[in-house]
């Protein structure tokens, strides 16, 4: 994301790579940029340019992470009137997934997700994942629709996060309880998934869902598995590598030292 501030005194101006992807308040950037505004009576306006690299409907927080973006930026264009905690909890009231990006990149989250307590890693930064997203998405609110709690893993979270943070990922420790509702909305990601765990044995570590979906990580290896090139069906999929980002206190998320460098004085910037 890039940011500037604004000639204007009245609205902001958000510009984007990708069609379709919608511009005015419906955009949870200029949702964000108007929550600041009402928390802190600054009268600052932005031109923002979206270079999105994160799908719709792919369950990567993508969305997410641009309204956290964006509050940070406008912040610092501001001269600073909110503290990080002000920024986490104000902008919890336009989405449950945004306080957790401003934790320092490993938190367990409660409530809605937005109750954010800041964990060390368990895991190391440098292991390697690939996320592999079929051309269906999986819209959160029909996958919610299908959610039933009684059908969920009775296994306490934290003891999870106890044995990967002692044992290392496994497959047994990857558990998603929206993967029941999101694989009746879109039967084909079962299967994705189901391959990918047979076909990469000894390549990754676990393959799980990412969110409500439709991503399918598997971590391990950057590397998708072979039927992904040599099968007709998976022609059109979005592939990615990806590690872990963790941030300083009073800095964001830096971009990899592979990737295009920005003026940190000129704009803000983080994977979309």
């Amino acid at each position: 994301i890039k940011f500037s501030l604004s000639p204007s005194r009245s609205r902001d101006r958000l510009s984007t790579n990708v069609p379709g992807v919608p511009l005015d308040e419906k955009n949870l950037i200029i949702k964000a940029l108007n929550l600041y505004r009402q928390k802190t009576g600054t009268d600052k306006f932005f031109w923002i340019h979206l270079d999105k690299k994160v799908p719709t409907g792919a369950g990567l927080g993508g969305g997410s992470s641009n309204a956290a973006t964006a509050l940070w930026a406008a912040n610092q264009f501001s001269g600073s009137l909110a503290t990080e905690k002000e920024l986490q909890e104000w902008s919890g009231e336009i989405g449950s997934d945004i306080p957790f990006f401003f934790s320092h990149g490993a938190a367990y989250c409660t409530g809605r997700g937005e109750i954010v307590q800041d964990i060390p890693p368990p895991l190391p930064l440098d292991l390697p994942m690939v996320l592999v997203k079929p051309q269906e998405a999986c819209p959160t609110a029909e996958v919610y629709k299908r959610f039933r709690l009684e059908k969920t893993t009775p296994v306490d979270p934290l003891t999870l996060l106890e044995k990967i943070s002692s044992s290392g990922i496994t497959q047994d420790v990857c558990i998603n309880d929206l993967e029941t509702p999101a694989f009746e909305f879109v039967p084909t990601l079962k299967r994705l998934k189901q391959r990918m765990i047979a076909a990469g044995r000894g390549q990754y570590d676990a393959v799980f869902m990412s969110g409500s979906g439709s991503t399918i990580v598997g971590i391990g290896s950057p590397e998708p598995p072979l039927f992904i090139y040599d099968e007709d069906e998976y022609r059109d999929v979005f592939l990615s590598e990806a590690n872990f980002l963790t941030r300083e206190e009073n800095e964001w998320y830096k971009q990899p030292a592979s990737a295009t460098a920005t003026d940190p004085a000129s704009d803000v910037s983080k994977f979309t």
